[in-house]
C-alpha cells in the first residue's frame, strides 16, 4: 500500500467554488462563504480524480513530521498571515470582486513575523528566494513542536523525544473495520503530515477524553480509505453525507496518482459540521501502546495512562476510558 499525501499547501476543492453574500457557516464574523458549484474542477480531471483514493477527512490541526537540529521531531502547522490592516484591505477587495485571485501583496510589509525556527511549507512558491502567499493570503509553514512553548502542549503529548515515539491513530493492519491506537517510532513518520485530534483541538468533534483526563493523538493523512466513495458528481456526494452513515465526515480527500490533492468539506455543500454521531465513532478500536512508562511521568502523561491498558478493545474512540 503506497503511502499517500503530504499536506503541503492549500488542498483546492474538487468542485469549481463561488462566493455568495451571506453569513459564513465555518467561519465566525466572515460575511461571506465559499460554495462549490456543479462543476467538477478541471485541475482534478486533469489529475483522474475518478480513479484516485477517497479518505476521509479529518478535523483537527494539521502537523509535519521531518528533522530537527538532526533529530525526528513533530512541527506544528503555523501559517504566516497578513496585518490587519493588509487583511482588511484583501477582504475589501475579495468581497467587491468574489475572487481572490488578482490581488498584489506587498510580502515584506503585508505579512506578520515569523519565529526564526519557522520554515515555509514545501509546496510554497517563492519569489527572489522569499517565499509567497497563496491565493488565500497565507504563507504555510511549520515550527517544531517542543515544552517550551504552550501554545502547543496538545502537541507536544503526543510525542515523547526521549524515546523517539509518538502516539498515532491508524487502520489496523489485518482489519480495515478495526482502528488501532499505537506508539510509532518518529523515525517512521518522517516526511508525513499528519492531523492532530484530541479534546482540546477544533471543539472536539469526535468527543475524545475528559477535561480531567484529556485525549489526543495523531492521524496520519490518507490512513482512512473510505471503502465504497460515492462517485465525484455533485448530487450525488450531496446525498453520501445526508444519507449515509458513512457520510457522517468533515469531508473527503481524494489522493491522486500524480500526488495531486483535492477535497469536499461540508460545508462546501451547504452542510453542518460537526454532527452528533460521526462516522469514526462507529469503527472498535484496539490499544497496542506498551511504552515503559517514565516513573517521574505524571499521571495525566498520556503513554503512561495508554500502557495502562495496552490490549484492552473499547467500542469507539469516544469510549476510551484509563483505569482510575
Amino acid at each position: 500500500m503506497r503511502r499517500l499525501g503530504s499536506v503541503q499547501q492549500k488542498i483546492p476543492c474538487v468542485f469549481l467554488t463561488e462566493v455568495r453574500n451571506e453569513p459564513s457557516r465555518k467561519r465566525d464574523c466572515q460575511q461571506f462563504q465559499v460554495v462549490a458549484t456543479e462543476n467538477v474542477n478541471p485541475s482534478a480531471l486533469q489529475s483522474d480524480i475518478h480513479c484516485a483514493v477517497a479518505t476521509e477527512k479529518i478535523d483537527g490541526t494539521c502537523c509535519y513530521a521531518t528533522t530537527y537540529k538532526g533529530e525526528p521531531y513533530l512541527w506544528a502547522r503555523l501559517d504566516r498571515k497578513p496585518t490587519k490592516q493588509a487583511d482588511k484591505r484583501f477582504k475589501k477587495y475579495q468581497y467587491s470582486q468574489k475572487t481572490c485571485k488578482g490581488f498584489v501583496w506587498n510580502v515584506d510589509k503585508d505579512f506578520c513575523e515569523a519565529p526564526e525556527s519557522w520554515i515555509a511549507a514545501h509546496r510554497v512558491q517563492h519569489e527572489n528566494g522569499h517565499p509567497v502567499p497563496d491565493e488565500h493570503g497565507h504563507i504555510l509553514g511549520w515550527v517544531p513542536v517542543d515544552h517550551t512553548n504552550k501554545q502547543y502542549c496538545w502537541h507536544f503529548c503526543v510525542v515523547n523525544y526521549d524515546a523517539g515515539v509518538a502516539l498515532v491513530l491508524k487502520t489496523h493492519g489485518e482489519d480495515e473495520g478495526l482502528l488501532e491506537m499505537v506508539s510509532v517510532p518518529l523515525a517512521d513518520l518522517m516526511e508525513q503530515t499528519l492531523e492532530l485530534i484530541g479534546t482540546n483541538v477544533n471543539g472536539n468533534p469526535y468527543g475524545l477524553g475528559s477535561k480531567k483526563h484529556p485525549v489526543h493523538v495523531l492521524v496520519p493523512h490518507g490512513v482512512l480509505r473510505i471503502r465504497k466513495p460515492p462517485p465525484v458528481e455533485f448530487q450525488q456526494l450531496y446525498s453520501w453525507f445526508q444519507e449515509c452513515q458513512e457520510g457522517r465526515m468533515e469531508g473527503i480527500v481524494w489522493h491522486c496518482d500524480d500526488g495531486t490533492l483535492v477535497k469536499i468539506h461540508r460545508h462546501n455543500l451547504g452542510l453542518k459540521w460537526p454532527v452528533g454521531d460521526t462516522f469514526l465513532n462507529t469503527r472498535p478500536v484496539v490499544v497496542h501502546v506498551d511504552e515503559t512508562p517514565d516513573p517521574d511521568a505524571s499521571e495525566k502523561d498520556l503513554f503512561k495512562s495508554f500502557s495502562s491498558i495496552n490490549g484492552r478493545l473499547f467500542r469507539c474512540i469516544r469510549d476510551i476510558q484509563f483505569e482510575p
